[in-house]
């Protein structure tokens, strides 16, 4: 009765309507429900869900994933699967993307951002894990990055999951300034919540400075990977002016230093992750 109502009604409205500034008629177009639920609007998303997903997976592309592999480093993807159990994943916000429209960045946008969230099981065990995408804008933290982090992050808390960070970003999206630290400072909040309540779990993946630092060292243990790890502070290239140090990248950042020197990282493993 109410589409039959709906179709009355739509036929006592008139096609054509004045315009009262400009006294020219206009066409209204009509769509109706069935329109929008037919078979060709359902494929036709099918067709766009399915093609933002491509793109997704392939992060920052294919030339990025091989440059990511000639470093002797996996893709983001590449490590998840790795860590989990098979088939045991399930990707949260996979079509999430920054919404920044500064110095151009709306016009380079990746599903997903640059970050995989989710959740799975380790030998039958359920965990939360995030693991950043070097391939996409560096790794760097947006707020939609946050975002995503801090989700898996809260639902690990409800269920008493530990939480494992799989971390390879240049720190801080200096394009989004503000917003990118205040993501930090919502991760931040949540490690020390955290604290003592569940595992926090923190693998250094590749060369992470700034805020990327921070958040892994609040964690329960720091796993670094050898000869493609590091922990800057601040990154090389900026205490190279005032140090004049050309050798200051072997020394202040890999895994060696950080294990130990200054306790940094509990664990040193072997390359090629």
């Amino acid at each position: 009765m109410a589409f039959v109502a709906i179709r009355r009604l739509q036929g006592l409205i008139p096609k054509y309507s004045i315009n009262l500034r400009c006294h020219a008629p206009i066409q209204r177009a009509w769509y109706s429900v069935a329109a929008v639920g037919s078979s060709q609007h359902t494929l036709s998303v099918k067709n766009k869900i399915d093609s933002t997903k491509e793109k997704a997976l392939l992060g920052g592309g294919i030339k990025r994933i091989e440059k990511q592999h000639l470093k002797g480093k996996l893709t983001a993807r590449e490590r998840v699967k790795l860590l989990m159990d098979a088939g045991s994943f399930i990707e949260y916000d996979m079509y999430l993307e920054h919404d920044c429209a500064d110095f151009g960045m709306q016009k380079e946008k990746y599903p997903g951002d640059s970050v995989v969230t989710g959740r799975g099981t380790i030998n039958g065990r359920p965990c939360f894990v995030f693991s950043q995408d070097f391939t996409v804008f560096g790794g760097s933290l947006s707020g939609a990055h946050a975002k995503k982090i801090c989700k898996i992050m809260d639902q690990a808390m409800l269920v008493g999951a530990p939480v494992i960070g799989l971390n390879d970003s240049g720190g801080a999206r200096i394009q989004e300034g503000v917003e990118s630290l205040a993501g930090y400072a919502d991760i931040f909040q949540r490690n020390v919540n955290a604290s003592g309540v569940i595992p926090q779990l923190s693998l250094i993946m590749g060369p992470c400075a700034g805020g990327a630092v921070y958040s892994p060292a609040l964690t329960d243990y720091v796993f670094m990977v050898k000869d493609t790890s590091y922990l800057f502070i601040t990154g090389p290239d900026v205490v190279k002016l005032p140090a004049s140090n050309l050798e200051i990248n072997k020394t202040i950042g890999p895994n060696k230093p950080n294990n130990s020197d200054n306790v940094s990282a509990e664990f040193t493993v072997s390359s090629g992750c």
